[in-house]
């Protein structure tokens, strides 16, 4: 084994004297040397974090990342605040205002805030804490969007219905369902609480009941499409529900005759039948209800009782004149 010199005094002559050392010495004392210095590196690392309580540089920085990332989610947040804000306000005009102006009836809430993605929409924030700024700005904001979604969908429907606002004046029930002639009919039965004819209980009557003879025309109030014909000897007997859009649907009941059938497309004036006494009923009249949002009103809200025998004549010969007609160019064409 090689060797190497090197001077070390002798304590007892105090001279120094040239001695032979092995690289293995030297190897040794060298490790020691290095453990020495690894150990007091660890223990003043234990003593400056542990003892002191002080950070390490590599945690001080991730804590500074970390601080700058929290204020940015708030600015963030703030924000949303501002645009969840405005959000609500378009949502409650939307269904205050603009639905039901057009008689539609309000988004409910379980499709506004419904869930969104299924159970692994959020794994890439799996080491986040559940109640983490980052955890729940991500939900947040997956929230908003679903419901803006939902917001501009609703101002479609909207759109889609102003553009036939045009329409909405020949569909609201806003004429008498038959002639307005005096003398020939009275107002039996007020809309509101009454004594049942039958039993004379107080109950709550959903229509008006107007007295007449038996075979008086009927007439739809608005334009509209038939949603159902039904004919009985209890309850309503003979009777027809129409439905004219925008949220509005009228009845019409104990008839005698009905010449209307499902499906079918009808204008203002269109003649459906005749008035009679069938299904639950004391005396030949006519029970008419208007309905708006699937909600019974009060129909004399909507009926014009003083519009003019004779304009009520001519409005009816006109529908029965453009009836004809369409008739007649159906006939030809299918001859052809």
């Amino acid at each position: 084994m090689s060797k190497f010199k090197k001077y070390s005094l002798n304590p007892e002559t105090l001279m120094y004297e040239l001695r032979e050392v092995s690289k293995r010495t030297i190897f040794a004392k060298a490790t020691l040397v290095f453990l020495g210095s690894v150990a007091l590196a660890v223990l003043y690392f234990f003593l400056y974090t542990s003892v002191l309580g002080q950070e390490s540089p590599k945690m001080a920085i991730l804590r500074r990342n970390n601080a700058r990332w929290v204020s940015r989610m708030e600015v963030l947040n703030r924000r949303l605040d501002g645009y969840e804000s405005t959000l609500k306000a378009l949502e409650s005009r939307n269904d205050d205002i603009y639905r039901s102006i057009f008689g539609m009836s309000e988004i409910p809430d379980e499709l506004r805030h419904s869930g969104i993605g299924g159970l692994s929409r959020y794994d890439y924030l799996a080491d986040a804490q559940p109640g983490s700024p980052l955890r729940s700005t991500a939900v947040r904001l997956d929230h908003l969007t679903k419901e803006s979604y939902v917001q501009s969908k609703s101002f479609d429907e909207v759109a889609t219905l102003s553009r036939r606002a045009g329409d909405m004046a020949s569909c609201i029930p806003a004429i008498p369902p038959f002639s307005p002639e005096k003398g020939k009919y009275t107002l039996s039965s007020p809309f509101g609480y009454r004594n049942d004819p039958l039993s004379g209980e107080t109950r709550y009557h959903d229509g008006q009941d107007f007295a007449m003879k038996p075979g008086t025309p009927i007439y739809t109030t608005g334009d509209g499409v038939v949603e159902y014909v039904k004919f009985s000897f209890t309850g309503y007997g003979n009777e027809v529900l129409i439905d004219h859009g925008f949220g509005y649907k009228t009845r019409y009941a104990h008839m005698s005759i009905i010449s209307v059938a499902e499906g079918m497309k009808l204008k203002r004036g269109d003649c459906i039948g005749e008035s009679g006494n069938s299904g639950k009923s004391t005396g030949p009249h006519l029970h008419y209800e208007v309905l708006y949002r699937d909600e019974r009103v009060n129909p004399m809200n909507y009926l014009d009782m003083d519009m003019s025998v004779k304009e009520y004549s001519e409005m009816v010969r006109k529908r029965g004149d453009e009836t004809k007609e369409l008739l007649q160019q159906s006939f030809r064409t299918r001859r052809r």
